[in-house]
């Protein structure tokens, strides 16, 4: 019974961790950052949840510098590789070499590639070929690193956080469905108002970045980790994810608009990221259980990336963001 309570009283905690950061947090990145609240937002939840995060949005709006930040306030290890039309699944993930022993003998070592790491900034991922952007593949799904029959374990946590141009087709590569599907979020980075614009220029050209405080470190994270899946979800609120997931796949019984526009739907994972998601970013809210609100506002970052649009949505300029905010209206959720 003592073992119980112990528990109970380290997931309350926990929780009150988990809600009180959020604002101290913001806080550290507001040292660097202007703006960007809703990306931030969901940034964080991706990282209480323990997911992967693709981060979509033009050049210069500092998609980077927010990954660098994050992974200072939660004092991990941070790498970044920019990808390259030359980079090689070796540069990636490690590679064998012959070295000398002190006998004389000669014997392969394997060489720790930069994604052994916590925090992994997959820089422009859609820049080198899918050969290249499959080396990730292992990594994201299990957590390791095969190489010579031997595998690595990487380091935990363990998040990669790739970003991509959405403006700029010549020389990418666009990453493949399978990969896609293994993101739990895609979260776009947009442009600023003109007034944050304005706040950013001076901050940048007139003073030095103030230094960022790490407020928790690995351990803290993967407890966080345990500790919003155990949030509960109401069995409603799993049918209304798994519903919206299954209402955007082409077929019979589709809404007419999925016929019409969209080649390919999203699978079981999108209904998983958004209850997971649900669960993490009722934490952050001070609650203790889930709503049909987190489900909504998770919709389109847990969907934007696993819906396939056809040459029709783009002959009437429709956007799969457009589609999602149909499907929000087609699909019925619980009451609050």
């Amino acid at each position: 019974m003592s073992a119980d309570v112990d528990a109970f009283e380290d997931d309350r905690r926990a929780v009150e961790a988990i809600h009180e950061s959020r604002g101290r947090i913001e806080r550290e990145l507001g040292k660097v950052i202007v703006g960007q609240r809703e990306a931030t937002h969901q940034l964080l939840i991706c990282l209480f949840c323990g997911g992967h995060c693709l981060i979509t949005g033009a050049p210069g709006l500092a998609k980077t510098l927010l990954v660098r930040t994050i992974a200072q306030v939660f004092h991990l290890k941070f790498q970044r590789i920019q990808f390259t039309p030359d980079l090689m699944p070796a540069d990636i993930t490690g590679t064998e070499i012959l070295e000398e022993t002190g006998d004389g003998r000669r014997r392969m070592q394997f060489v720790r590639g930069p994604i052994f790491a916590n925090v992994i900034l997959a820089d422009e991922i859609n820049r080198t070929p899918p050969k290249t952007q499959a080396a990730l593949l292992e990594a994201m799904q299990e957590h390791q690193v095969t190489a010579a029959g031997v595998r690595y374990p990487l380091e935990e946590p363990f998040f990669v956080l790739a970003t991509q141009n959405p403006i700029e087709m010549e020389g990418t590569y666009p990453l493949p469905e399978a990969q896609l599907d293994r993101f739990l979020f895609n979260v776009v980075v947009d442009y600023l108002p003109e007034d944050d614009e304005v706040a950013v220029v001076r901050q940048t050209t007139s003073k030095t970045p103030e230094p960022i405080e790490a407020i928790f470190d690995g351990p803290d994270v993967l407890r966080f980790h345990e500790v919003v899946r155990k949030v509960p979800c109401a069995e409603d609120l799993v049918r209304f994810a798994v519903r919206l997931s299954a209402a955007s796949r082409p077929g019979e019984g589709a809404p007419g608009f999925v016929n019409e526009w969209v080649s390919w739907g999203a699978g079981l994972r999108a209904a998983q990221s958004l209850v997971l998601g649900a669960k993490a970013r009722a934490l952050l809210a001070g609650r203790y259980h889930v709503s049909p609100e987190d489900i909504r506002a998770l919709a389109k970052p847990a969907l934007r990336h696993r819906i396939l649009l056809g040459y029709r949505a783009e002959a009437d300029g429709v956007s799969v963001d457009a589609v999602i905010d149909r499907l929000l209206e087609h699909v019925k959720g619980p009451k609050s």
